[in-house]
């Protein structure tokens, strides 16, 4: 006897069903995430070359100006704006700020936007993984409960022949392929995504680390007035 997709799609279950259902969510989001992270990662790479051109500008503002227009994903040129920020005293004026040094203003700044790129960047990846790491299981969960189902139908039915066990078995063999369909791009997207990644962020640390040398030595610390009792 000749088994078919839909065959074994009718003679399936509920909890067949539910597992076939729940690897085709998982295969979509994984997708939609992989091209998503894909699209912005090739945008950030393609701005990184701004950096080295960065240092050439005649004034802050001028490389600023000069990042923002190809950082379409806002993540080098943020760095700088908050840094300078930072950097200037009349924007600390009225708040504790004030009594902190500008290196130490500096510092502040640059580690909360490292913690905000850190973030974005990272945004997806634990899907993922955890698309990667769990879908096989819940194909092997789908092949186990059809080889079930299969084999009580055939104990039900009161003969046992090969023809009837290896067609139900090898379509319930489907859902661990599948499983594994939707696992692999997530675990592969997810190796080359980190990639990107650790690139990026050691670029941003140099970064980081030559705007905060710069900037300290720009703008001198001034002296605070004294707290008042």
């Amino acid at each position: 006897m000749n088994f078919s997709l839909s065959e074994y799609w009718a003679q399936g279950d509920a909890i067949s069903h539910m597992v076939a259902y729940l690897l085709l969510a998982m295969s979509l989001a994984s997708w939609f995430t992989i091209l998503s992270k894909a699209w912005s990662s090739w945008r950030i790479r393609r701005s990184a070359s701004a950096l080295e051109a960065f240092w050439k500008a005649p004034s802050m503002t001028d490389a600023i100006a000069m990042v923002n227009g190809v950082d379409s994903e806002n993540i080098y040129a943020p760095l700088a704006v908050r840094a300078m920020h930072a950097a200037d005293p009349v924007n600390q004026a009225g708040s504790l700020s004030a009594d902190t040094s500008t290196a130490d203003l500096i510092t502040r700044s640059l580690r909360q936007e490292m913690n905000r790129i850190t973030v974005k960047l990272e945004m997806g990846l634990t899907l993922l993984a955890s698309i990667g790491s769990t879908a096989p299981f819940i194909g092997l969960l789908g092949t186990v409960w059809g080889i079930y189902h299969a084999l009580t139908e055939v104990s039900a039915s009161g003969i046992v022949q090969i023809d009837k066990v290896a067609g139900p078995v090898g379509e319930a063999l489907i859902m661990t392929a599948l499983g594994l369909m939707v696992a692999i791009p997530a675990v592969l997207s997810y190796n080359a995504l980190n990639r990107v990644n650790r690139i990026t962020m050691a670029e941003l640390d140099a970064f980081a680390y030559d705007l905060h040398a710069h900037l300290t030595k720009v703008h001198a610390d001034v002296p605070s007035a004294p707290s008042r009792a």
